[in-house]
């Protein structure tokens, strides 16, 4: 038995190995002497061992030293239940190819949701509080940020990936109906009609929102871009700079600013959704072919579930309840230069 020790611990019984082939320890179940060591699913593993230093010509077991093994199996088996054997290389099963995402073959069968709803919009930019909003209708449920894109499938067999194709799947056909399953069973659960998600990343993704549900629809959530910027960098000033807090909400914005291009919707500006609440909230809701309730204004009447970090805004502001007055437009002077093609394109400049 050659190479360097490593032991894992199974069911708290340690094999710390064999000295001068003596046995010891009964009372506590060890061994004491062999290193290297390595219990694994009811057998012993030898681990790996590291190559040495200098290369040296392998030694050939003697008959000797295979009868000396024997007696460690035996004597181990003996007290322990286990068997001492070299460790095998595990497999590794190899990384599935992406494929082309790809709309729904059959949209009646493939679907569950019909035209879902998807707030595109920076971070920083008010998601939060048009969610809570729209969340208080009682046609309406908008949950916090689900981040459904992230949910990846990975089919880890030959029989797996032979059953999919049979099928008439590929692999972002089964991501596009777990999305679709997660999403339904939101909206099923909370007892209304309309999902409308909001996750701010979901920019990024536009086209795969698009390709899974091609009737998705899209609330397009502006705001100042030096406003954006200032807020990101204000929720932790000393790991967001502001030339950093600059170019990370920079990336979100051109991405809205190229699905407001590409594809249909209606613009909402967190300006005046804090100044005019009930005005913008009845054309949101004339859009979505929803009455508009009076008691929407009043968010902190009803239960949105926990305010946490990581999805969705978590600060006093939100949790007060209530519509806060937004912060004083930048002067032009002061909208950094790297934002002012993007303020000039969404009407800021």
């Amino acid at each position: 038995m050659t190479g360097p020790a490593r032991m894992t611990r199974v069911h708290d019984r340690r094999v710390t190995g064999l000295h001068d082939q003596h046995v010891t320890g009964v009372r506590d179940r060890r061994v004491t002497g062999v290193r290297d060591l390595r219990i694994r699913f009811g057998r012993l593993d030898f681990g790996n061992p590291q190559p040495p230093l200098t290369a040296r010509p392998p030694r050939l077991p003697t008959v000797a030293a295979m009868a000396w093994k024997s007696r460690v199996n035996a004597a181990v088996e003996g007290m322990t239940g286990y068997v001492i054997t070299r460790a095998r290389p595990r497999a590794v099963p190899a990384a599935e190819p992406r494929d082309e995402p790809r709309p729904p073959a059959d949209p009646a069968a493939d679907r569950l949701l019909r035209a879902p709803v998807f707030v595109l919009s920076p971070v920083r930019s008010g998601s939060t509080l048009l969610r809570v909003l729209l969340n208080s209708h009682s046609r309406i449920h908008a949950p916090h940020e689900l981040h459904v894109r992230r949910i990846a499938v990975t089919l880890t067999t030959d029989p797996v990936r032979q059953a999919m194709e049979a099928a008439g799947h590929r692999t972002s056909d089964i991501e596009h109906i777990l999305w679709d399953r997660l999403l339904h069973r939101e909206l099923v659960r909370s007892g209304k009609e309309v999902i409308v998600d909001k996750t701010p990343s979901n920019v990024f993704a536009c086209r795969r929102i698009t390709t899974c549900w091609p009737d998705a629809r899209f609330v397009f959530l502006l705001r100042h871009p030096a406003s954006i910027a200032r807020s990101w960098h204000e929720a932790d000033p000393r790991a967001r700079p502001m030339d950093e807090a600059v170019r990370h909400t920079l990336q979100y914005m051109r991405h809205l600013e190229d699905a407001r291009r590409r594809h249909d919707g209606i613009d909402v500006r967190y300006e005046r959704l804090v100044d005019d609440t009930e005005g913008e909230l009845r054309r949101l809701c004339a859009w979505l072919g929803v009455e508009y309730e009076p008691g929407m204004v009043r968010y902190g009447d009803k239960d949105h579930g926990d305010f946490v970090k990581g999805i969705g805004d978590w600060r006093d502001k939100i949790r007060s309840g209530r519509v806060q007055p937004g912060r004083p437009l930048p002067a032009p002077e002061e909208v950094p230069g790297a934002l002012r093609e993007i303020a000039t394109a969404w009407g800021y400049l």
